[in-house]
C-alpha cells in the first residue's frame, strides 16, 4: 500500500510484510490485541523523529537536583524535570512511583505522560562510570571502559576521544566513528580490525595504513583505494620498501596545511575508481549500508549480527525490530531509541532490560509499563502508579482505545517534547535545519554564546605539531567554522604529539558532522551496475559521480 507521509508529504511503501510485523509486535491486554496501526510519517521522518531524542555531543555543567554535586549532564539548567548524578539516581533514596498520577481520560494522554515525565528526576548521563568503566564520565550511551573522553555511543574502549557510532572493543583511537576491535586509530571511520592506521574508511585487517579506502588485509599503504592483501603502495602503485619508507619519511605527517593538501589529493583520485554499491559482510538478503553477519535485515545500517528487521540504525543482535536507533540485542522491539535487551518494547526511549513496555523514558529491568519515567524493577505501573496486574491490563486497553482514536497510538513522542534543542540531536546530524526551520516545526531551538574571547586562533597555533603554543591546554581553540571555544586535554595533545597529528583547527562537533557525511545518506535507490547493467539496489543515487559495480563485478575488479 502506498501512504503519504503527514510532515514531508512524500509517498512511501508499506508492504506486506510490513504490516505482518505490526501485528506481530501489537500488544494483548485483557486477551484482545491492541492493533498497531501503519506508520503516517515515512522512513526518514520517523528517524528524524526519534533523533530529536538523541543528545550525543552537547554536555552541560550542572549539580545534582538531589545531592548538589558538581556533575556534566547531557541535560542544561533549563529543562523542566530534577536531573541526578548516576549514584543518586541509582540509589533507593528516593521513589519514582511518588511522582505518579492517575490516568484522566477526558486528557491526551501524551500529554499527561509529559506532565509525569517533567516532575520524575531523570539521570544526568546514559553511562556506568564507576561500575562498569573508570574515568569514563564524560561519556554518553558508554559502559566498559577506561579513560575515555567524549565516547559516544559505544563499549569495552580504553583511552579513547571523540569516538562513536556504536564504536566497540577499541584501544588509543581518536576522532573515529564505528570502528571496531581496532588500536592507535585516527580519523578512521566505518573499520575494523586495524593497527596504527589514520584517515581511513572502510578498511579491515589493516596496519600501518594512511589515507585508504576499501583496504582489506593491507599494511604500509598510503593513499590507496581497493587493495587486498598489498603492501608497500603509493596510490595504488606498488614500490619497493626502502623507497617507500623514504616517500613516508619525506611526508610532514604532522604539518596542518600538508594533511589538508593530502585529503584534497586523495579525495580527487579516488572519485573514478570503482565502488561497490552496499556494504554488506557475510549477509543473506540484506540492503542497506555496513551491515555485517546480518539476516532479512532491511534498509538498515551500521548493524552487526542482526535477523529478520528493518529501519534500523546502529546496533547490534536486533531481532524481529523496526525503527530502531542505537541498540544491542533488542527483540520484537518497534519505533524505539536505544531499547538495550528488552523485549516488545515500543514507543520509548532509554529502556535496557525491559518487557513488554510501551511510551515509556529510561525505565531499568521492568516488565508492563505504559507512560512511565525512570522506573527501576517495576512491574504494571502506569504514569508511574502501581496498580494490580488485573487493574493494569483493563486500564491499558482502555487508554489505547482513547489514543486510537485522538490519533497517538502507534506513534513515537512529537518532537516539540523532547528536552533537548534541535541542534544538539541526532537529527541534526540526518537533517540539518535553520533556526527558522525548527521554530515553524515547532520544536525546540537551543543556542550558545561563543566564549572564545581569549582562544587561540588558527593563525597562531603554527602548521606543526612542533609549532604549537606553550599555553596550548590553558587556554581554549577557536573553532574555523563556528567560532565555538573548544578545547584540548592532555591526554589528546599526547596523543596528537606521539603519532605525529597536527592540532585540529574546528571543534569536536563539527568534526564529527564532517565524519558523519562522508558516509552516503541512508537511503537505497534502484540503479544499474556500471560494468554489467545489471539492475542493483545502492546508496549511491544516479547523480552521483562515482563508478558503482554490483557486488560480483566489484569483487572481479579487487580481487
Amino acid at each position: 500500500m502506498q501512504q503519504e507521509c503527514r510532515q514531508c508529504s512524500a509517498t512511501f511503501e508499506i508492504t506486506d510484510d510490513d504490516l505482518a510485523f505490526y501485528d506481530k509486535v501489537s500488544p494483548i491486554f485483557s486477551g484482545k490485541k491492541c492493533p498497531i496501526p501503519p506508520p503516517t510519517l515515512c522512513p526518514d521522518c520517523r528517524q528524524q523523529r526519534r533523533s530529536t531524542w538523541r543528545n550525543e555531543w552537547s554536555f552541560h555543567a550542572r549539580t545534582c537536583s538531589k545531592c548538589n554535586r558538581n556533575i556534566v549532564s547531557v541535560y542544561s539548567d533549563d529543562v523542566p524535570f530534577p536531573v541526578y548524578c548516576i549514584r543518586c539516581w541509582w540509589s533507593d533514596e528516593w521513589d519514582p512511583l511518588e511522582f505518579g498520577q492517575v490516568y484522566d481520560p477526558s486528557r491526551p494522554f501524551i500529554e499527561q505522560f509529559f506532565e509525569v515525565n517533567n516532575r520524575v528526576p531523570h539521570i544526568m548521563i546514559m553511562n556506568d562510570n564507576g561500575v562498569g568503566s573508570e574515568n569514563c564520565e564524560y561519556t554518553q550511551d558508554f559502559t566498559n571502559g577506561k579513560n575515555c573522553y567524549m565516547f559516544c555511543g559505544g563499549w569495552y574502549a580504553e583511552n579513547c576521544y571523540y569516538c562513536g557510532g556504536n564504536s566497540l572493543r577499541v584501544k588509543f583511537a581518536v576522532d573515529s566513528y564505528f570502528l571496531i576491535e581496532s588500536e592507535l586509530c585516527y580519523e578512521c571511520l566505518d573499520s575494523r580490525k586495524l593497527y596504527n592506521c589514520h584517515y581511513l574508511q572502510s578498511c579491515e585487517h589493516c596496519t600501518d595504513c594512511l589515507f585508504g579506502y576499501d583496504l582489506k588485509g593491507c599494511s604500509n599503504c598510503f593513499g590507496c583505494f581497493g587493495l587486498r592483501q598489498k603492501q608497500f603502495h603509493w596510490f595504488n602503485q606498488p614500490l619497493p620498501e626502502k623507497e617507500y619508507r623514504n616517500r613516508l619519511a619525506a611526508f610532514d605527517t604532522g604539518s596542518f596545511s600538508a594533511i589538508q593538501s593530502m585529503e584534497a589529493e586523495f579525495r580527487k583520485a579516488i572519485v573514478n575508481l570503482p565502488r561497490k554499491g552496499m556494504n554488506l559482510i557475510h549477509c543473506e538478503n540484506c540492503t542497506g549500508d555496513y551491515l555485517f553477519n546480518c539476516k532479512d535485515v532491511c534498509d538498515s545500517y551500521m548493524l552487526f549480527n542482526a535477523q529478520n528487521s528493518r529501519f534500523c540504525d546502529k546496533g547490534e543482535g536486533q531481532v524481529w525490530c523496526y525503527d530502531i536507533l542505537h541498540t544491542g540485542n533488542p527483540q520484537y522491539c518497534y519505533e524505539n531509541l536505544t531499547p538495550d535487551n528488552s523485549y516488545m518494547t515500543h514507543f520509548s526511549m532509554w529502556c535496557w532490560v525491559t518487557k513488554n513496555v510501551l511510551y515509556s523514558d529510561n525505565c531499568q529491568n521492568c516488565e508492563h509499563l505504559f507512560g512511565c519515567t525512570s522506573m527501576k524493577r517495576a512491574k504494571h505501573c502506569i504514569l508511574n502508579t502501581q496498580y494490580s496486574p488485573e487493574e493494569y491490563e483493563l486500564l491499558c486497553s482502555k487508554i489505547i482505545a482513547k489514543m486510537h482514536e485522538s490519533g497517538e497510538w502507534g506513534e513515537l513522542f512529537p518532537p516539540r517534547y523532547s528536552p533537548f534543542g534541535y541542534s544538539e540531536t541526532m537529527a541534526n546530524d540526518y537533517v540539518p535545519l535553520t533556526e527558522q526551520e525548527i521554530q515553524e516545526h515547532g520544536w525546540n531551538s537551543r543556542s550558545y554564546p561563543n566564549d572564545g574571547k581569549d582562544g587561540y586562533h588558527a593563525n597562531q597555533l603554527g602548521d606543526s605539531i612542533d609549532d604549537i603554543p606553550k599555553g596550548i591546554l590553558t587556554r581554549p581553540l577557536l573553532c574555523t567554522r563556528t567560532g565555538k571555544a573548544f578545547w584540548i586535554t592532555k591526554q589528546e595533545l599526547d596523543f596528537y604529539q606521539a603519532h605525529r597529528i597536527p592540532i585540529p583547527r574546528l571543534d569536536p562537533i563539527e568534526r564529527h558532522r564532517d565524519r558523519f557525511h562522508k558516509h552516503n545518506p541512508q537511503r537505497i535507490w534502484n540503479r544499474n551496475c556500471m560494468k554489467c547493467g545489471k539492475e542493483m539496489q545502492t546508496t549511491y543515487s544516479p547523480e552521483r559521480p562515482e563508478i558503482v559495480y554490483c557486488e560480483s563485478c566489484y569483487l572481479a575488479e579487487v580481487y
